[in-house]
Protein backbone atom coordinates (compact mmCIF):
# COMPACT_ATOMS: atom_id res chain seq x y z
CA UNK A 1 0.00 0.00 0.00
CA UNK A 2 1.45 3.31 -1.00
CA UNK A 3 1.47 6.50 1.21
CA UNK A 4 -0.96 8.40 -1.41
CA UNK A 5 -3.39 5.32 -2.45
CA UNK A 6 -6.38 7.07 -0.59
CA UNK A 7 -6.51 9.93 -2.70
CA UNK A 8 -4.57 8.95 -5.89
CA UNK A 9 -8.19 8.60 -7.73
CA UNK A 10 -9.99 11.33 -6.22
CA UNK A 11 -11.44 14.16 -8.37
CA UNK A 12 -9.32 17.11 -9.24
CA UNK A 13 -10.27 20.09 -6.77
CA UNK A 14 -12.31 22.82 -8.24
CA UNK A 15 -12.65 26.34 -6.10
CA UNK A 16 -15.86 27.41 -5.61
CA UNK A 17 -14.85 31.08 -5.19
CA UNK A 18 -12.55 31.64 -7.66
CA UNK A 19 -12.73 30.55 -11.04
CA UNK A 20 -10.35 27.99 -13.37
CA UNK A 21 -7.12 30.20 -15.13
CA UNK A 22 -7.83 30.32 -18.62
CA UNK A 23 -5.27 28.21 -20.43
CA UNK A 24 -3.70 31.25 -22.53
CA UNK A 25 -3.40 32.59 -18.97
CA UNK A 26 -1.79 29.53 -17.59
CA UNK A 27 0.80 29.94 -20.70
CA UNK A 28 2.19 33.26 -19.59
CA UNK A 29 3.02 31.71 -16.03
CA UNK A 30 5.26 29.46 -17.61
CA UNK A 31 7.26 31.82 -20.57
CA UNK A 32 10.65 32.49 -20.62
CA UNK A 33 12.93 34.94 -18.12
CA UNK A 34 14.01 37.67 -19.63
CA UNK A 35 17.24 37.92 -18.00
CA UNK A 36 18.90 40.67 -19.86
CA UNK A 37 15.94 42.88 -20.53
CA UNK A 38 17.22 46.08 -23.00
CA UNK A 39 20.35 43.52 -24.24
CA UNK A 40 18.86 43.45 -27.56
CA UNK A 41 18.03 47.46 -28.11
CA UNK A 42 21.44 47.99 -26.94
CA UNK A 43 23.44 45.57 -29.40
CA UNK A 44 20.99 47.26 -32.00
CA UNK A 45 22.36 50.86 -31.07
CA UNK A 46 25.74 49.63 -30.74
CA UNK A 47 25.45 48.70 -34.59
CA UNK A 48 23.48 51.52 -35.42
CA UNK A 49 25.86 52.98 -37.83
CA UNK A 50 26.40 57.32 -37.64
CA UNK A 51 28.01 59.76 -40.23
CA UNK A 52 31.41 61.87 -39.17
CA UNK A 53 30.99 65.24 -39.52
CA UNK A 54 32.86 66.92 -42.50
CA UNK A 55 35.01 70.07 -41.89
CA UNK A 56 34.84 72.34 -44.23
CA UNK A 57 37.99 74.44 -45.41
CA UNK A 58 38.11 78.32 -44.10
CA UNK A 59 37.57 79.52 -47.99
CA UNK A 60 34.89 77.09 -48.45
CA UNK A 61 32.93 78.31 -45.21
CA UNK A 62 33.40 82.15 -46.89
CA UNK A 63 32.27 80.70 -50.08
CA UNK A 64 28.70 79.58 -48.32
CA UNK A 65 28.45 82.61 -46.00
CA UNK A 66 29.03 84.46 -49.61
CA UNK A 67 26.66 82.28 -51.43
CA UNK A 68 23.90 82.66 -48.06
CA UNK A 69 24.15 86.40 -48.09
CA UNK A 70 22.99 85.89 -52.15
CA UNK A 71 20.40 83.49 -51.43
CA UNK A 72 18.78 86.16 -48.39
CA UNK A 73 18.85 88.89 -50.77
CA UNK A 74 17.12 87.06 -53.89
CA UNK A 75 14.64 85.27 -52.27
CA UNK A 76 14.75 81.96 -54.09
CA UNK A 77 13.81 78.45 -52.18
CA UNK A 78 16.98 76.09 -51.80
CA UNK A 79 17.77 73.06 -50.73
CA UNK A 80 20.13 73.03 -47.59
CA UNK A 81 22.41 69.83 -46.78
CA UNK A 82 23.50 69.70 -43.40
CA UNK A 83 24.76 67.21 -40.48
CA UNK A 84 22.63 66.12 -37.82
CA UNK A 85 24.39 65.43 -34.70
CA UNK A 86 23.35 61.98 -33.26
CA UNK A 87 21.55 62.07 -29.65
CA UNK A 88 22.85 59.04 -28.43
CA UNK A 89 25.96 58.47 -30.01
CA UNK A 90 29.11 60.03 -31.39
CA UNK A 91 28.33 61.16 -35.30
CA UNK A 92 25.17 62.18 -37.07
CA UNK A 93 23.43 62.23 -40.18
CA UNK A 94 23.03 64.41 -43.13
CA UNK A 95 19.60 65.82 -44.04
CA UNK A 96 18.52 68.13 -46.65
CA UNK A 97 15.85 70.66 -45.82
CA UNK A 98 14.47 72.88 -48.83
CA UNK A 99 12.79 76.38 -48.15
CA UNK A 100 12.77 79.67 -48.70
CA UNK A 101 15.60 81.53 -46.14
CA UNK A 102 13.87 84.33 -44.40
CA UNK A 103 16.99 85.24 -42.46
CA UNK A 104 20.14 84.69 -41.06
CA UNK A 105 20.29 84.79 -37.16
CA UNK A 106 23.91 86.23 -36.54
CA UNK A 107 23.69 85.61 -32.80
CA UNK A 108 22.51 81.51 -33.05
CA UNK A 109 24.57 81.55 -36.13
CA UNK A 110 21.97 79.62 -38.05
CA UNK A 111 19.68 79.98 -40.98
CA UNK A 112 16.51 80.48 -40.29
CA UNK A 113 13.61 79.20 -43.42
CA UNK A 114 10.47 80.53 -43.68
CA UNK A 115 8.62 77.43 -42.41
CA UNK A 116 10.38 78.46 -38.88
CA UNK A 117 13.01 75.37 -38.97
CA UNK A 118 16.56 76.84 -38.03
CA UNK A 119 19.71 74.91 -39.72
CA UNK A 120 22.83 76.09 -37.69
CA UNK A 121 26.16 77.82 -40.66
CA UNK A 122 28.49 75.40 -39.10
CA UNK A 123 27.13 72.63 -40.03
CA UNK A 124 25.78 73.23 -43.25
CA UNK A 125 27.90 71.70 -46.04
CA UNK A 126 25.99 72.25 -49.51
CA UNK A 127 23.42 74.13 -50.88
CA UNK A 128 21.04 73.88 -54.08
CA UNK A 129 19.41 76.76 -55.73
CA UNK A 130 15.78 75.42 -56.39
CA UNK A 131 14.86 77.93 -59.24
CA UNK A 132 17.91 78.05 -60.98
CA UNK A 133 19.16 74.19 -60.33
CA UNK A 134 22.67 74.99 -59.96
CA UNK A 135 24.57 73.67 -57.40
CA UNK A 136 26.02 76.70 -55.07
CA UNK A 137 28.23 75.04 -52.95
CA UNK A 138 29.45 71.54 -52.70
CA UNK A 139 31.24 70.13 -49.75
Amino acid sequence: MGAYDDIINLPHPTSVRHPRMPISDRAAIFSPFAALVGHGAAIEETVRLTDHKIELAEDEKAVLDERLRRLLDTGGEASFTYFLPDERKSGGAYITASGVLKKIDPLEQCAVLTDGKTIPIEDIIAIEGKSSGNRLLDG
